[in-house]
């Protein structure tokens, strides 16, 4: 007779664990929200699959016999091993399906975020990347973000605070109107500005920009207006003004020359962009791996 038709049904056994933790058939009865009678066929089932008694009812409350003694231990003993067994499964499911979310800004998203995820998928396959985008300038740790990438002085204390790389502030254009720019002898007094708008003076705009690099521009007060750098990055390209590049916006550009420096001195701003790691996060481990591809991909490039 093959082994599992000579198992009792997983039922009869889950009654006969209830009553002896319980006490009672009657108390049994109460937990498992059904009949007296139904838990005492049950038990009556289950003595007459194994062939003996359990319980001996002699004595009340009735006790175990040794052959029930001997039942209930491999019953408590395979409950054990089972629930170990469901929380590998669960682990293992958790390992092939492991994700970490991952705010910032629309413009680092963009251009220096996602162009890099195709190289963390090859290092880490298992591990997906969700991004999430944000309208604030300091992107939140809220309820199931992992990860911020942020631009700031790294004192925050919502999470565990790496630096990531410091950055650079540049005028740049796109290659047509560098040309026309340095025709004029290098100056922007003829040239259309790019703005972006943002409340943040952790970030440098035109005014900061020319008032520390001793510069003029006509074009200062006037020219194009943008709510984020993807759509001022996208004007720059298309040749109508110059915008004020961050390498972690306009670096990747640059090295395709698809934008040009235009020919106007840099500015290493004090302020630098960190990766915070959620003290909240349910994926701690995920998440440091993460952050320490990003630090490593940060320090090759320099940037």
């Amino acid at each position: 007779m093959n082994a599992a038709h000579r198992l009792p049904p997983l039922r009869l056994l889950s009654v006969f664990e209830t009553v002896h933790h319980a006490g009672s058939a009657k108390q049994a009865a109460a937990e498992l929200n059904v009949s007296l009678s139904a838990v005492s066929q049950a038990l009556k089932q289950l003595e007459t699959h194994i062939g003996t008694d359990l319980f001996d009812r002699s004595s009340r409350p009735a006790r175990l016999t040794d052959a029930g003694g001997i039942l209930l231990k491999a019953v408590l003993e395979n409950r054990a091993r089972l629930s170990e067994a469901l929380d590998d499964i669960r682990a293992l499911n958790d390992q092939e399906s492991a994700s970490v979310r991952v705010a910032c800004t629309v413009g680092f998203a963009t251009y220096w975020l996602m162009p890099r995820l195709e190289a963390f998928y090859l290092d880490h396959p298992d591990i997906a990347v969700n991004v999430e985008t944000t309208p604030q300038e300091v992107p939140r740790l809220g309820p199931g973000t992992d990860i911020a990438l942020r631009y700031g002085d790294g004192r925050w204390n919502d999470g565990a605070v790496d630096f990531l790389f410091h950055e650079t502030v540049e005028p740049v254009c796109a290659p047509t109107l560098a040309k026309r720019i340095a025709a004029d002898g290098g100056s922007l007094a003829s040239a259309f500005l790019i703005h972006v708008d943002f409340s943040d003076s952790r970030w440098i705009d035109w005014t900061e920009y020319l008032n520390r690099t001793d510069q003029k521009a006509a074009g200062s007060a006037k020219g194009l207006r943008f709510s984020n750098y993807v759509q001022a990055t996208q004007a720059a390209l298309s040749g109508h003004g110059v915008m004020l590049g961050w390498r972690s916006i306009t670096g990747d550009q640059v090295a395709k020359s698809l934008l040009v420096p235009a020919g106007l001195p840099p500015l290493l701003p004090e302020n630098a962009y960190y990766a915070v790691r959620s003290h909240r996060s349910r994926n701690k481990e995920t998440a440091q791996v993460v952050v320490e591809w990003l630090k490593g991909v940060a320090g090759k490039e320099n940037v």
